[in-house]
C-alpha cells in the first residue's frame, strides 16, 4: 500500500511539473521598448511591403544580458513617407532596456529585413549582418555600443534581396562563415499587381517572380570573406529562400544547412566535409510535400524535439498548407508528422512566419511557438476562416512526439491577433525561463515576459570558444539529469524568420534538482566533460578551461 501511494505521488508530482503553463505577460512598455516597423507602404503594393522584419537577440557588450536589435524597413526611393531606422536596445540587466540607436551605426536608412549576430573576427564582440532589399550590410562591433558598416571592406557583396541569415563555421576553421537566404529578383520597375476580387489591387504570388538563390560567404580569417556560393554547391537559380537553419542531421559532426523556400523546394544541404555541400532535400523528404508540390516555406528551425537524439525540423507554411513537423528517422530520412497531429489541425488556416522550438515550461521537452499573419488584407470570395491578423500558436510538447495547443492559456496579450512576422526567445531578466520577442508587419514589436510558476528547475549554459569560434556556434551540449534522462542542444544562429534567438542554451529540468553530467562537444569535435553541476544557474564554460563563472538566477 505504501509503495502504491509513493508511486501515485510521484506520478502526480511529475504531472504537476508538466502542467505548469507559462503565462506570457506583455511588458513592452514597462521594458522601455517602443519600436514600430515601417514597411514603406505608399499605395504601390510593392512586394517587399508584405514581408515585415525581424529581431536579433544578442549580447552586444558581453555583460551577460541579452540586448535587442529591431531591424526596420523604410520608404522606397522617391516615395513619400517617413524614413525608417533600425532600433538598438541595451539590456540594463533587469529586463528593461535603453534605446541606444542614436550614434550606434544602425541609425541609417536601409530597407532592412532581418539579421544574424556573431563574432566573425573573434575579437570578443558580436557583429551583425543585416539582410535587406538592395543588399545585406555587415556591421562590425567597435565596442561601447557602436558599430561600423564594413560591407565593402569585408567583401560581403550582395546587391539582391536577402531575407534570413546565419553564421556557422561550416569548414571547422575556427572562424564564422555566413549563409544568407535570398528571396526574389525584384525591383519597383518589375512590380506586378494582381486582383483577388476583380476590383481590388493586391500582391501577385511569389511564383510570378524569379527566385534569387542563397549566398554563402567563407571567412578568410583576415576580416574579409570569399563568395563561394557556386564552388560550395549552394547555387540554386530559382530558390525563393525565406528562412535558414543549421543542424547536423546525419550526426557526423559537421554542420549542414536548410533553407525554407517559398513556392520552390526547400533546400537541405549536407556538408561533404571538404568545403562543399550536396542537396539531399528530395531524398530526405523535406523538399516538397508528398504530392510533389512545393509549399510556401517561411520560417524554419531544427532541434531534437522527440528525444530521439536526432534533430527534427519545423517549417512555417501558407494557410491551407499547415506547419510541417519533420521527424528525423535516421538514415537521412524525415517524415512529416504534422498532418496527423494537433500541430497540423491547429495550423491549417494559419500563415506562419517566425517559429521555433523552445522549452516554455522547463519540463525538459521542447515546445513550439509560431508567429502568424497573412500577407494580404483581401481574400477571394467564399474563403472563410482566414484572416489578415492572426493569433500565434503555442504547442506544448506532451512527449512521444505529441503536442497540444495551449495559446489560450498563455495570457490575453499573447493571444491577440496581429500581422505577425519575426519571433525570438531569450531569458531577458535572468530568472531562468524563456521570454518572447515578436514583430508585426508595419506595427509595433512586443516583449512578453514568461511568468512561469516556479515549480521547475533549469540550467543555462554559455560557451566561449578559444580554438573554436569565439561564440562556440555549432557546439553541442549534452546534459544527463539525476534520474539518468538525457537532453542535448546546439549553439546556433539563424532559425525562425528574419530573426535570431539568444546563444546561451536553456535546459529545462522539471523537478530535478541536480545534473549528473554536462558534456560539451566543441565545433572541432573535441569533447569536454564537466561532471556534476548545480541547477538554477547560468554556467559560463571556456574551451579547455571548464566552468569559469556561475551566475545564479534572479528570483522575482
Amino acid at each position: 500500500m505504501t509503495r502504491t501511494l509513493v508511486a501515485a505521488s510521484l506520478v502526480l508530482l511529475a504531472w504537476a511539473v508538466h502542467a505548469a503553463t507559462p503565462a506570457f505577460v506583455d511588458i513592452t512598455r514597462a521594458a522601455g521598448v517602443a519600436f514600430i516597423h515601417n514597411n514603406g507602404a505608399a499605395g504601390k503594393r510593392y512586394y517587399p511591403e508584405t514581408m515585415g522584419s525581424g529581431v536579433v537577440v544578442f549580447d552586444l557588450d558581453a555583460d551577460g544580458a541579452q540586448d535587442l536589435l529591431f531591424v526596420n524597413s523604410t520608404r522606397f526611393s522617391g516615395a513619400p513617407g517617413a524614413p525608417g531606422f533600425s532600433a538598438l536596445y541595451r539590456n540594463r540587466g533587469d529586463g528593461t532596456f535603453a534605446d541606444i540607436t542614436r550614434g550606434s551605426g544602425f541609425d541609417t536608412e536601409i530597407y532592412g529585413m532581418g539579421g544574424a549576430a556573431g563574432d566573425y573576427d573573434n575579437d570578443g564582440r558580436m557583429d551583425v549582418y543585416i539582410t535587406a532589399y538592395g543588399g545585406g550590410r555587415l556591421f562590425r562591433n567597435l565596442g561601447a555600443g557602436r558599430f561600423q558598416e564594413v560591407t565593402s571592406a569585408a567583401r560581403v557583396i550582395d546587391s539582391g534581396w536577402s531575407s534570413s541569415a546565419m553564421w556557422f563555421d561550416y569548414d571547422r576553421a575556427g572562424f564564422l562563415d555566413l549563409l544568407s537566404a535570398r528571396y526574389l529578383v525584384w525591383n519597383p520597375q518589375r512590380n506586378l499587381e494582381c486582383s483577388i476580387t476583380g476590383s481590388d489591387r493586391s500582391f501577385c504570388p511569389p511564383t510570378s517572380y524569379q527566385g534569387a538563390g542563397p549566398k554563402l560567404f567563407r571567412n578568410r580569417r583576415d576580416g574579409t570573406f570569399a563568395d563561394v556560393t557556386a564552388a560550395a554547391g549552394f547555387a540554386e537559380a530559382n530558390s525563393r529562400g525565406l528562412g535558414v537553419a543549421m543542424l547536423d542531421f546525419d550526426g557526423d559532426g559537421w554542420l549542414d544547412a536548410v533553407v525554407a523556400s517559398d513556392g520552390t523546394p526547400n533546400l537541405l544541404r549536407r556538408n561533404n566535409r571538404d568545403g562543399t555541400f550536396t542537396d539531399v532535400g528530395v531524398t530526405a523528404g523535406v523538399a516538397v510535400r508528398s504530392n510533389g508540390q512545393a509549399r510556401a516555406g517561411m520560417g524554419v528551425d531544427a532541434a531534437d524535439y522527440d528525444g530521439s537524439g536526432r534533430p527534427g525540423l519545423i517549417v512555417g507554411n501558407f494557410s491551407e498548407e499547415m506547419i510541417a513537423l519533420y521527424r528525423n528517422e535516421g538514415g537521412g530520412a524525415f517524415v512529416d508528422d504534422a498532418p496527423s497531429s494537433a500541430i497540423g489541425r491547429a495550423s491549417r488556416l494559419s500563415l506562419t512566419f517566425g517559429l521555433f522550438f523552445f522549452d516554455a515550461d522547463l519540463d525538459g521537452r521542447l515546445d513550439i511557438f509560431a508567429m502568424n499573419g497573412h500577407i494580404s488584407d483581401t481574400f477571394p470570395p467564399g474563403m472563410t476562416g482566414v484572416t489578415y491578423a492572426q493569433r500565434p500558436h503555442l504547442f506544448r510538447n506532451l512527449g512521444g512526439g505529441q503536442f497540444e495547443e495551449t495559446i489560450t492559456a498563455a495570457g490575453p496579450g499573447l493571444v491577440q491577433p496581429v500581422v505577425g512576422r519575426g519571433a525570438a526567445y531569450a531569458d531577458l531578466d535572468n530568472d531562468g525561463d524563456l521570454d518572447l520577442v515578436v514583430t508585426e508587419n508595419h506595427g509595433p514589436a512586443r516583449v512578453f515576459r514568461n511568468d512561469l510558476a516556479r515549480t521547475a528547475h533549469a540550467l543555462r549554459v554559455k560557451l566561449v570558444g578559444t580554438t573554436a569560434n569565439r561564440d562556440a556556434i555549432g557546439a553541442r551540449v549534452d546534459v544527463t539529469r539525476a534520474d539518468g534522462s538525457k537532453a542535448w542542444a546546439m549553439v546556433k544562429t539563424g532559425s525562425s524568420y528574419l530573426s535570431q534567438s539568444e546563444l546561451p542554451l536553456t535546459f529545462g529540468l522539471g523537478a530535478a534538482t541536480t545534473v549528473r553530467d554536462v558534456t560539451v562537444t566543441w565545433p572541432n569535435g573535441a569533447k569536454e566533460g564537466l561532471g556534476n553541476i548545480g541547477v538554477d544557474q547560468t554556467i559560463v564554460v571556456r574551451q579547455d578551461s571548464g566552468v569559469v563563472a556561475r551566475l545564479p538566477f534572479t528570483r522575482r
